[in-house]
């Protein structure tokens, strides 16, 4: 397994007081600076996961995440009270897992401590029960070398870091491969708003839209399956 290294990782505190990490070799942070949970439960909850619960009346949801990172996107996903009743496969993708010694220190689990620590530590490249309707994959790969299952996704977390730190993971060709494993009507969700990526979106047939960003950010994009 190809963890991060330690020394290029800086435990920092966002101004609603949860942590991130800050990418030294990148420069670049895990969350926004202005509030890490604020911002994924605005952006990939409330959003992403609230919004396709909203408009769905399903029993069973399947997400795709790419850019575990941290868990919190996991972790306030499987605490959500809507997603108790439903049965959920989630597939997140990382390339670069967080030793122990880093998410050990990740203050958001001041609840369900157990459940953030079970994501981490639970094995890689196979599918594990979290909990009694929930199973979880953690794909050790980059997205373009993952191989996703043919599960047709519901909703996808595309959580990558910014386009100008790692312009590869927004690239047409990248996009594509995970458009491919949307079902009809599903939900892609992310925090950036470039230009480029609205119109790749809509070249790949998903109904665009710009949506105001958590606080720090003008705008984000959710982006539909037609």
């Amino acid at each position: 397994m190809t963890y991060i290294r330690p020394q290029s990782i800086k435990l920092i505190t966002t101004n609603d007081g949860s942590h991130s990490l800050l990418n030294t070799e990148l420069d670049e942070t895990y969350h926004s600076r202005h509030g890490a949970r604020q911002e994924s439960e605005y952006v990939f909850i409330e959003h992403g996961l609230n919004y396709w619960i909203n408009c769905n009346q399903q029993n069973h949801i399947r997400i795709l995440e790419v850019g575990l990172g941290t868990a919190l996107n996991a972790w306030l996903t499987l605490c959500a009270p809507n997603v108790q009743a439903l049965t959920l496969q989630y597939f997140a993708i990382e390339k670069f897992p967080l030793p122990a010694e880093v998410w050990q220190h990740l203050n958001y689990a001041t609840t369900h401590r157990e459940l953030f620590e079970k994501i981490h530590s639970s094995p890689w490249n196979s599918w594990q029960s979290i909990l009694p309707t929930a199973h979880l994959f953690k794909c050790e790969n980059s997205l373009q070398d993952c191989s996703i299952p043919d599960l047709k996704f519901d909703l996808i977390y595309y959580d990558a870091f910014a386009p100008n730190k790692q312009p590869d993971m927004w690239a047409f060709n990248v996009l594509e491969k995970v458009v491919q494993c949307l079902a009809p009507g599903a939900v892609f969700v992310t925090y950036c708003a470039k230009g480029q990526l609205k119109r790749d979106l809509k070249n790949l047939g998903l109904q665009v839209e710009s949506l105001p960003g958590p606080p720090g950010k003008r705008e984000m994009v959710r982006a539909i399956k037609m």
